[in-house]
């Protein structure tokens, strides 16, 4: 792991380095230093990477060891020497920043003449091992997860028992089977199935876990959330008796679980389906799936791939995570090699044979994977994690490959993750390019907590709320132990909130006094679980002491105002608050935190000038996400007596919420390089800001892809589709009431491939589109609206792929020319009326007819 710690090192370095850091005036003294030491670490980092590739000896595993502590021991101690200059900038505290810049670089020339002395000995291994970069494939190779491979007797007779005739309570089905079997994916396989779909008003799924919260289990049924699902007797007791049990014959209760004594006590009788092993046809068709897809292969592959596949014991977990780790090896040998580790791992516990196997998988990625894959045990078992923030707790701890795209690194180490099947995707974009949200099987995330608990990136804990004798509460900084967790009973115990927080492993590098003290070595605090204001105060009051943390993550605990401790923590790169109060008070003292990438408030929105961002906040130079409620943005200000010369955000990439009473020139040009924004037009009722024309700034940003327009009236939106980036491929209207016609403006949109029409963003009752256009446009939702007459051509939307039409509850008909589109593939229909589902029949039928491959129509809640 080697790799992680060099590579937050450079982070590190390189932030202080750059030429726009507020840090380059108090820190000029050293600047010579540091550029000598970042030309250290660079070369040294070069190195590391280059041996996590190869299959390396018992002395380089040493080495790396050491490589690993130094950089990470060096990371701490700069940071806290530059803390010292940043508070008391005087000589003493300089003098100690020079000591301990020159120990770490005499400490990295070592591991490099240590490094040098191996090679030359011969003793590095040339060849590559098993797992070397690799090229991320942008298909999602579990499609064959998400279609069950197998099992097909078993999926009918399910689908009988739900659907059947029964009279008396409901009848609760148990599908039954130890860890990696395949129960959640046969279930959601059921519960999408188009027999469900008709039979069943409402559907609805539900998470379980071990450390479970009866409140959140049920919340997530009333809110038909899909999550995973895995019974405990204890969790059943509690959640039964909230089902009606009378005059509610037709329904059914759809439960997993590893525990036959749950089956035995919740299931109907003879209803229970116990889950076993696949035969070996099964292990193959899954693994040939998973490894090859549709690709043909050699007889020799075929041959050793069955002996994989049969070597799986049949368990379908430990056969995809297998198939996902040979995914891009086509050398036969590798395959050999797979085969004898696979072997080497076979017990009479197939619990334990898949914990080996997953092991194998883990020990063969790449330092960045390992921890990008560790950071899913941080969050709650089971939790669907949404994509976004997952990707930029990576970015801000600093171990990725440092590059200009830190989003695209993070989306690549995900991707890889997904193609390995050790992570699994639960929602994507509309356009399916992106991953939104996404979880791992429960036994990797076993896998992840124990290999935190070793602490070889890093340590975890949870703080919680104590009551002293005076019952005043308090945090427990005793409670912060390396590993300390708070199991599901002791949750019960603090119901007030969790938080987790990710500490430096203690190093010999480090002084006694550093390792000791568990708020220096805290790097990330992230909040669960909350619903009191005064544990996030308690905590608030704590902060100024974690003088080195890179993230604060307390989006599950309000509190009341942006506080004054925060500003103290100047090596924060990702801040993310929820915030109660109508007005948000940013303070100018914001620009301390010069190292922030991401910074995110949640609250209500209001619309008031009150919520303006001051204009320090333009020296945020390493902003990357900003996302607050509504808000103002000032005009950035002069660096250059120059007219035109203005502060930016130059590595801006998505703005939420921004106010469109400040899309000046001025501002838009300090956010030219961002890819996605979202803009707030609230009616200011100034008649002067309403006809400036300011929307039509936004032509100026040349790197925008992502759009949404909220509250934006007619009278706000650019008059010509030249006044729109010529760059922008989705589009997102929301309460704009704009009439059908301007979308006329939006079809000449030259790069437009995704448009969505959410509640309100259109107001009449007819669309009849005038001009050719939406000649990119591959996904088109239209959502909440009065529409009632629809008409169009295949010229209107010559390559459209998807129609999605959700809550259209007057719309009777969709064009029949839509059959003559021969790239649409699907219509989607939620809560429509009978007439809009046979027409959307009419147009499969139609396509049938023309010899076309028919749309596929997926249907559900008609009004």
């Amino acid at each position: 792991m080697a790799h992680a710690s060099v590579a937050s090192l450079m982070r590190t370095i390189e932030s202080l380095l750059t030429s726009n850091s507020p840090m380059r005036s108090l820190l000029c003294d050293h600047r010579e230093e540091f550029c000598a030491l970042h030309k250290k670490v660079s070369s040294l980092e070069v190195f590391v990477k280059n041996f996590e590739k190869n299959n390396i000896s018992g002395e380089m595993a040493d080495l790396e060891i050491e490589v690993k502590e130094d950089a990470s021991a060096a990371e701490h101690t700069i940071q806290l020497r530059v803390t010292e200059v940043v508070l008391a900038n005087d000589e003493k505290t300089h003098e100690r920043l020079s000591d301990t810049l020159q120990q770490v670089a005499e400490d990295m020339d070592r591991s490099r003449k240590e490094s040098t002395k191996i090679q030359d000995k011969g003793k590095q291994v040339s060849k590559e091992s098993l797992v070397h970069d690799f090229s991320s494939s942008t298909n999602d190779i579990l499609n064959f997860n998400n279609n069950m491979i197998g099992r097909d007797d078993q999926k009918e007779r399910l689908l009988e028992d739900l659907t059947g005739s029964y009279s008396g309570e409901p009848k609760v089905i148990p599908i039954v089977g130890m860890g990696g079997i395949g129960k959640t994916t046969l279930a959601k396989e059921v519960y999408n199935h188009e027999s469900i779909l008709r039979r069943f008003d409402v559907r609805a799924w539900a998470i379980v876990s071990q450390q479970h919260n009866i409140k959140e289990i049920l919340l997530s049924l009333l809110q038909s959330r899909i999550k995973m699902d895995d019974m405990s007797c204890e969790v059943w007791d509690g959640v039964r008796r909230c089902f009606p049990t009378e005059d509610n014959a037709g329904s059914r209760i759809l439960l997993t679980t590893r525990n036959n004594e749950v089956a035995r006590n919740a299931g109907t009788e003879n209803l229970s389906m116990q889950m076993n092993f696949m035969d070996q046809d099964e292990s193959w068709n899954l693994f040939k799936s998973a490894s090859f897809s549709n690709e043909a292969l050699s007889s020799e592959f075929e041959t050793i791939g069955k002996k994989i596949a049969e070597k799986c014991h049949g368990l379908p977990l430990t056969i995809v995570v297998v198939a996902g780790f040979l995914k891009y090896k086509r050398e036969i040998e590798d395959w050999k090699s797979v085969a004898i580790d696979v072997t080497s791992f076979i017990t009479n516990d197939p619990d334990e044979q898949c914990s080996h196997v997953l092991g194998l998988s883990y020990n063969h990625l790449t330092s960045d994977l390992k921890t990008c894959l560790l950071h899913f045990g941080i969050f709650p078992e089971d939790s669907e994690i949404p994509a976004k923030n997952l990707m930029r707790s990576w970015m801000a701890e600093g171990f990725l490959k440092l590059e200009n795209d830190l989003e695209g690194v993070a989306e690549k180490c995900l991707q890889e993750l997904v193609d390995r099947c050790l992570v699994l995707v639960c929602k994507k974009s509309l356009d399916g390019t992106k991953i939104r949200s996404c979880k791992v099987h429960d036994l990797i995330y076993d896998l992840c907590m124990r290999e935190i608990q070793r602490g070889n990136v890093f340590t975890m804990n949870d703080i919680v709320l104590d009551y002293s004798d005076s019952e005043c509460r308090y945090l427990s900084m005793q409670k912060m132990q390396p590993f300390k967790l708070v199991t599901g009973d002791e949750i019960f115990y603090c119901p007030f909130g969790l938080y987790r927080a990710l500490l430096t492993p203690v190093h010999r590098k480090l002084r006694d006094h550093d390792n000791n003290d568990l708020l220096k070595r805290t790097r990330s605090i992230f909040s669960f679980h909350f619903e009191d204001l005064i544990f996030s105060r308690v905590l608030k009051s704590e902060l100024i002491h974690f003088k080195l943390l890179k993230v604060l993550e307390m989006g599950h605990g309000e509190i009341d105002n942006f506080s004054l401790q925060i500003l103290s923590l100047i090596w924060l790169r990702y801040l993310s608050l929820q915030c109660h109060e109508e007005n948000l008070d940013i303070p100018p003292e914001i620009c301390r935190l010069w190292n922030l990438q991401t910074f995110i408030v949640q609250g209500y929105l209001y619309s008031s000038e009150d919520n303006n961002c001051p204009v320090q906040i333009w020296g945020l130079m390493q902003l990357r996400h900003l996302k607050l409620p509504e808000f103002h943005l000032p005009n950035p200000p002069s660096v250059s007596d120059d007219k035109g010369s203005h502060m930016g955000f130059s590595n801006i990439q998505t703005i939420s919420n921004l106010s469109s009473d400040c899309c000046t020139k001025e501002v838009i040009m300090g956010i030219q390089n961002v890819k996605e924004l979202g803009i707030l037009g609230y009616d200011t009722g100034s008649m002067s800001i309403r006809d400036t024309g300011l929307l039509n700034n936004i032509v100026h940003l040349q790197k925008l892809d992502t759009l949404s327009l909220t509250y934006c009236f007619s009278r706000l939106l650019p008059a010509s589709a030249k006044a729109f980036p010529a760059t922008l491929k989705k589009l997102k209207l929301r309460l704009t009431s704009v009439s059908w016609s301007y979308l006329d403006i939006i079809a000449e949109l030259p790069n437009l491939e995704v448009l969505k029409l959410l509640y309100a963003a259109c107001c009449g009752e007819e669309w009849y589109p005038k001009v050719r256009g939406f000649t990119r446009l591959k996904i088109l939702l239209i959502e909440h609206n009065d529409l009632k007459y629809w008409k169009a051509t295949d010229d209107n939307f010559p390559v459209l792929e998807r129609l999605v039409l959700k809550e259209c509850r007057y719309l009777k008909e969709i064009p029949i020319e839509f059959a003559e589109i021969h790239t649409l593939q699907l219509i989607e229909l939620t809560k429509y009326l009978p007439e809009l589902g046979e027409s959307a029949a009419r147009i499969h039928k139609e396509q049938e007819d023309l010899g076309n491959d028919p749309v596929d129509v997926r249907i559900s809640d008609p009004c």
